[in-house]
């Protein structure tokens, strides 16, 4: 999903203490992991943490900023690496959610929806940079669709498409956690690459009638 830093230079206090907080959040939940086992990992003491943040909820508020900041790096860039074209990128993205799954055992899942689940309704700051994750995500994945210009019906909604996308993945993540198998994933998005080539049908032979017409009316 979302790789762990690696840099050359060694991270700072701050950096460490973003980078344990991150994983154990992901791993075990927002609520089940302690400030003490956050300071273990990251191997600082209280007063670095501190220093850096007020507490657990503004490290939380501040491990969605690193989501905001590295979508690009960490998820988006890599899958659009894979290829040019603008539906294949769609897909590559899904596809970088299997590898997560994969690797975690299909344990550790999408850690913005996690979170979304976790704490979007008790801490309102937190609700909304979730909110803003996923804004962002789904404007990309609309990117492509409009990339895709005319290999998708002129009259669809690709903002609405792109919406339900996200869901798509979301869902696929959560069954494939709750039933610990890739099936429930694969079977969704095998659904929606299913969905998408039927509106690439429609478009082409959309094309198709309109340039029949036109050589008939010419």
């Amino acid at each position: 999903m979302f790789n762990q830093m690696t840099t050359a230079t060694k991270p700072s206090s701050r950096e460490r203490i973003l980078e344990a907080a991150r994983e154990l959040f992901w791993v075990n939940g927002y609520e089940a992991t302690s400030v003490a086992e956050i300071l273990d990992k990251a191997g600082v003491n209280s007063g670095s943490l501190y220093h850096y943040f007020d507490g657990k909820e503004e490290l939380l508020l501040a491990c969605l900023d690193w989501y905001l900041e590295n979508l690009w790096p960490e998820v988006i860039a890599p899958a659009f690496a894979q290829t040019t074209d603008p539906v294949k990128r769609v897909f590559a993205v899904l596809a970088g959610y299997r590898m997560g799954l994969s690797y975690t055992a299909c344990t550790g899942g999408c850690p913005i929806g996690n979170l979304s689940i976790e704490v979007g309704d008790h801490i309102p700051s937190a609700r909304e940079k979730i909110r803003q994750n996923f804004e962002n995500w789904r404007l990309v994945i609309r990117g492509c669709l409009e990339d895709a210009g005319d290999r998708l019906p002129r009259d669809l909604d690709r903002d609405q498409l792109a919406t339900f996308i996200l869901t798509v993945m979301e869902g696929a993540v959560m069954q494939a956690r709750a039933h610990g198998s890739l099936q429930p994933f694969d079977a969704a998005i095998a659904q929606l690459r299913n969905y998408v080539q039927g509106l690439m049908a429609a478009a082409a032979a959309e094309q198709g009638a309109s340039g029949g017409r036109s050589a008939v009316s010419s």
